[in-house]
């Protein structure tokens, strides 16, 4: 028997035409999509940039100043959760900071770092506060923190500016922060 070129080729690049046109289909139309959704939806996200690894989803935000992470994060995972399908969370929030709030969050650096260490979350919000009563150019600075399994999500807004900061619980995890 003998085998013709052209047919087994022209066979061969239709099988894997097909193959990994249904796999990107099925990845944008049943995943990325409904998930984009999703993130879309709620309230305070400007943009979002969603990126599907095999072991996690990476959202890239842009969000509104005020926009409670800790909700956005369960609303994602309980709402999201055939499109994540056991997939590790990861957030990655573009700043829209200034000199002020970095600067105020310079001076909160070592009492979060502390209470962190030490699993006190509770003095967080207190150390936050007391900036504000100690340096009065930050008595307009809205300080906000909240916690759940995973991660410590500490937000500063000044009008429009904003500085979202995502601590992660998991000591081993924890080092420099360069997402502050």
């Amino acid at each position: 028997m003998k085998l013709r070129l052209v047919p087994v080729l022209l066979t061969s690049l239709l099988s894997a035409a097909l193959l990994f046109g249904s796999f990107y289909a099925y990845r944008q139309f049943a995943v990325h999509e409904p998930l984009d959704k999703i993130v879309s939806a709620y309230e305070g996200v400007n943009h979002s940039h969603i990126t599907i690894n095999r072991n996690e989803v990476t959202l890239k935000l842009d969000l509104k100043p005020g926009t409670k992470l800790r909700e956005l994060v369960q609303y994602v995972n309980t709402e999201g959760k055939s499109a994540i399908n056991g997939r590790a969370l990861k957030l990655d929030v573009d700043q829209h900071s200034s000199e002020l709030l970095d600067e105020y969050w310079d001076k909160a650096m070592f009492s979060v770092a502390e209470a962190m260490e030490s699993k006190k979350y509770t003095l967080i919000p207190a150390k936050l506060d007391g900036l504000k009563e100690q340096f009065k150019e930050y008595k307009n600075v809205t300080a906000t923190t909240e916690i759940d399994d995973n991660n410590v999500y500490v937000s500063l807004s000044n009008g429009e500016e904003s500085k979202f900061i995502i601590l992660p619980r998991a000591a081993a995890t924890m080092g420099v922060w360069n997402n502050a």
